[in-house]
């Protein structure tokens, strides 16, 4: 009989805000699989490293850092090549995966690939969205609000044309795409209603208006901005 491939979320990044299931699933893994970045450590490990078995077999993906799809996609082939070997061996294998799984999360490149075949259960985990707007103070939608979420990396024609178009915005993946974002925003007049926060939950994290923030920006960044004087009231 073959194993259960769990894709487990592990929220933000502060551990304490794994939930009940997923520390439970990584506690009693057999074997658990995440990506690491370029050959550096594994940030979903670290995430959940106090939960992790001596004993555990440990499942690496080192995805290249590139911006060519396909070397990275050529990474998830081979992970997913090891974890079904597992599987049929008669293995559970928890899956790692930052924030939510099918939220931006990594998880969904293994699940396209093994769910046909593999019994797959998802864990979610608190997304960096809820977690920055925690973190903030800052309440995203109320009532019949639209909440519009946005990748950085998208052009500066489209970024424009949404947010000009949105009610409350969450933008993600913001690292070095900040200068463009930011004069998107100042140029629309909505810079006072943004906030930047980046690392949330974690010891470095950092809070502060938009019109405040650095000239450069992590990876684990993004940008809240709602429209209107206290939506939420």
């Amino acid at each position: 009989m073959s194993g259960v491939l769990y894709g487990v979320g592990l929220g933000p990044g502060a551990p304490d805000l794994i939930t009940l299931r997923a520390a439970r699933l990584i506690e009693g893994a057999q074997v658990i699989a995440y990506p690491t970045l370029a050959g550096a450590d594994s940030f979903a490990r670290s995430i959940a490293a106090d939960l992790i078995r001596p004993s555990t077999r440990e499942i690496v993906m080192d995805t290249p850092m590139t911006v060519a799809r396909q070397p990275a996609q050529d990474a998830y082939d081979r992970g997913a090549a090891e974890i079904a070997v597992a599987l049929d061996a008669g293995e559970d294998v928890v899956c790692l995966c930052e924030g939510d799984p099918f939220f931006y999360g990594s998880f969904m490149y293994l699940f396209a690939r093994l769910s046909e075949t593999y019994r797959v259960e998802v864990v979610p985990g608190v997304t960096s969205v809820t977690a920055c707007a925690a973190s903030a103070g800052m309440p995203l939608a109320a009532r019949n609000e639209r909440l519009t979420v946005l990748p950085g990396p998208l052009p500066e024609d489209e970024l424009r044309s949404r947010i000009s178009g949105a009610e409350s915005v969450v933008i993600m993946k913001v690292g070095r795409h900040l200068a463009k974002i930011r004069a998107i925003i100042e140029d629309l007049g909505l810079t006072e209603a943004a906030v930047y926060v980046e690392r949330a939950t974690l010891p470095q994290e950092v809070v502060l208006p938009l019109a405040d923030a650095p000239e450069k920006a992590p990876y684990f960044s993004m940008i809240l901005l709602t429209k209107g004087a206290d939506p939420w009231l």
